[in-house]
């Protein structure tokens, strides 16, 4: 069969069938292929005449699993590998973390589908042999670890904590809890997404959730996360057509607006921004947005309430919130953000949200 990438991509599954196979890509690591699998027994069951089959890939981020994620230098830590094989027909779809996709996709990709979101909150995760003794992130005492490589989140719980330290803390689930748990470990608690630990079930290893609303200040989350994103070609009508039934409107038209107002805000470059949407009443988006200063010593809040039922609609939204957030200072965060990236270009070092 041709390989052309204007052609469709679902390809025979061998000589003497006429069974289509779509080639799902994925990270390696164990929570990507559970959600690629995840994702595969759902479209099995949409689509019983056609073969799934899933294929790992480590991504750079994988590939360096030392340096701190704000280290890395450009963008598409977790989806550059992936990408290039769908563009080489070498792949089908792609099943990412919405929260780890760039703002825009590559020319001949697009974001086909948003699946039903986990609970994309932030949580705490307190070291064994300390759970009964803190349960918040209210009751660790000054000078308390916190084991996170992500901006965003340093910088929220900087604002709200500021004599809490942070240490950088990379790996899958499984590492990180072990890093955690240690006898020696210097960690009291972890920040992680909720969905994640829901997704492994690791319900009870959550000690908080944490949102807009936490006691002693809230924390918003990282954009799309929770979610699950399908890329695909973007001329691949079949593939496209599979993916239809299966796409939660809702959860699309949220993650869109998300990412709305970080494509708007960035400017080119990765910032701490955190995002909250919740659904009210009929097709209402209430969308919540800060963007906060490394130091956690500045920041720039918004909020407002929409209608929202196109993907338009909800682009249009996601900008006027940005819009709001650089009327209420957010410029000057950005200014500072971007004077760094400027000055440590040569290091390739600019802050990436996790």
């Amino acid at each position: 069969m041709s390989t052309s990438t204007t052609q469709p991509v679902i390809t025979p599954s061998g000589r003497n069938t006429k069974r289509p196979v779509v080639r799902v890509g994925s990270r390696k690591s164990v929570l990507a292929l559970l959600q690629a699998e995840w994702v595969v027994a759902s479209l099995k069951k949409l689509h019983p005449d056609v073969d799934f089959e899933v294929r790992g890939m480590l991504s750079t981020a994988d590939k360096d699993k030392i340096t701190a994620l704000y280290k890395f230098g450009g963008k598409g830590l977790w989806t550059n590998e992936l990408e290039a094989a769908l563009l080489a027909n070498e792949l089908d779809m792609i099943v990412h973390c919405a929260k780890d996709m760039p703002t825009s996709v590559p020319e001949g990709c697009t974001l086909a589908c948003f699946t039903e979101r986990e609970d994309p909150r932030d949580v705490v995760v307190v070291k064994k042999g300390l759970e009964g003794k803190y349960k918040t992130l209210k009751d660790l005492p000054d000078g308390a670890v916190v084991g996170t490589s992500s901006v965003r989140r340093m910088a929220q719980i900087r604002r709200k904590y500021p004599k809490l330290k942070f240490q950088d803390m990379r790996g899958n689930i499984d590492t990180r809890l072990q890093k955690l748990d240690a006898e020696d470990s210097e960690y009291s608690v972890l920040i992680l997404a909720a969905a994640g630990l829901h997704r492994t079930s690791r319900h009870a290893r959550i000690a908080q959730y944490l949102d807009r609303d936490t006691e002693g200040g809230g924390m918003l989350y990282a954009v799309g996360q929770g979610g699950l994103a399908l890329e695909t070609r973007a001329e691949d009508s079949r593939t496209l057509e599979l993916l239809k039934p299966f796409e939660d409107e809702k959860t699309m038209l949220a993650i869109e607006t998300e990412r709305s107002i970080m494509r708007t805000l960035e400017g080119g470059c990765s910032i701490p921004i955190g995002v909250e949407t919740a659904w009210l009443e009929g097709n209402k988006l209430r969308l919540t947005g800060c963007v906060v200063s490394v130091e956690g010593t500045a920041a720039a809040d918004a909020e407002a309430v929409e209608e929202v039922t196109t993907r338009e609609q909800a682009v249009a939204f996601g900008k006027r919130v940005a819009q709001m957030l650089v009327d209420n200072g957010a410029q000057a965060i950005l200014d500072v953000i971007n004077a760094d990236r400027e000055a440590s270009r040569d290091k390739a070092e600019p802050w990436v949200p996790a």
